[in-house]
């Protein structure tokens, strides 16, 4: 099962007098993993490097920024698979303290801020959704309303038309017995279409 965390969480370290700030957030893909990044750059403008790692589907990075190739970005991306996270980004940002780590002083440091940093976090478990939409006469909609609130499922759009359409959401693995048990209520009456 894959995880990812709540809220951002934050990480603070000092090695051989160089300073590394880690934090893990939530974060669905690399346009807002980058907004991110160039928002640390900003907030700090004396960091000698902002090393990230994004583990969300299509959308994973890692990104070394200046480090030597593989020594920032990968690490971190590998602690983030560990965990069985998606949807999750590491930063590490790097005030340079005037003495060289080595490759592997790098690795253990940027793997350290991010392994810190989710030692703190809340994981949740990701869950799967799935976005149904069906039709159905006017007289059951407020059957399948009522159905919707009772399998807490997120009621999205309302179509008033010949028949009613809605469309919903609800976890992938609770939408066989929702249909089935709406077939059965609605005695053969409510049309499923893709979404």
């Amino acid at each position: 099962m894959a995880y990812t965390v709540g809220a951002p969480v934050h990480s603070e370290l000092l090695i051989k007098k160089s300073r590394f700030i880690g934090c893990v957030q939530p974060m669905a893909d690399r346009a807002g993993a980058q907004a991110v990044v160039d928002a640390l750059r900003r907030e700090h403008p004396g960091a000698a490097h902002v090393c990230w790692a994004l583990l969300a589907g299509g959308q994973s990075a890692a990104v070394d920024d200046g480090e030597p190739g593989g020594t920032a970005g990968r690490p971190m991306l590998d602690v983030l698979r560990h965990q069985d996270l998606e949807g999750v980004l590491a930063t590490v940002v790097r005030y340079f303290g005037g003495v060289k780590l080595g490759a592997g002083g790098l690795v253990r440091a940027y793997t350290d801020s991010v392994a810190q940093a989710l030692l703190k976090a809340d994981k949740l478990p990701l869950q799967r959704m799935r976005t149904l939409e069906c039709s159905v006469p006017y007289a059951l909609e407020g059957l399948v309303r009522r159905s919707v609130d009772a399998a807490g499922a997120q009621l999205l759009e309302v179509r008033h038309a010949t028949l009613v359409t809605l469309q919903l959401r609800l976890p992938e693995a609770e939408v066989p017995a929702f249909m089935h048990q709406l077939n059965e209520a609605g005695q053969g009456r409510v049309v499923w279409q893709e979404v």
